[in-house]
């Protein structure tokens, strides 16, 4: 699965539970830790845990990938998904706001996805 596939998978994804704000960075020559990262946020712990696992269980099922690693389940409140070349913050929105990440390379446009529509599927 090329990055930008997996970009959009974890993106609908995520929409499908009805993710917040989600922008997408190119990080492709700035970043050591990924090429991309995807950003959302959530209402509560339990939209949180809800997002993360749609991104698991679509990437397992439809592309047969599984993350490097998982980190902030426990607490639902900032969630870290490894995908190698893409890393994914799912956020409180409260949190999201206090850590800015998007704003840790502010020349990076942010790029969007948008839901997939059934003309789409």
């Amino acid at each position: 699965m090329e990055n930008m596939d997996l970009v959009k998978a974890i993106g609908y994804a995520a929409l499908d539970k009805k993710a917040n704000r989600l922008i997408v960075q190119d990080l492709r020559n700035r970043s050591d830790l990924c090429d991309y990262q995807v950003i959302c946020s959530a209402a509560n712990e339990r939209q949180t845990l809800a997002i993360c696992d749609s991104i698991e269980v679509y990437l397992k099922r439809n592309a047969n990938l599984r993350p490097v690693a998982i980190e902030g389940k426990q607490s639902s409140h900032w969630i870290l998904m490894d995908y190698g070349p893409v890393m994914v913050h799912i956020f409180l929105e409260e949190l999201r706001d206090y850590y800015a990440l998007e704003n840790l390379w502010p020349d990076v446009a942010p790029m969007s996805i948008k839901p997939k529509t059934e003309s789409s599927v």
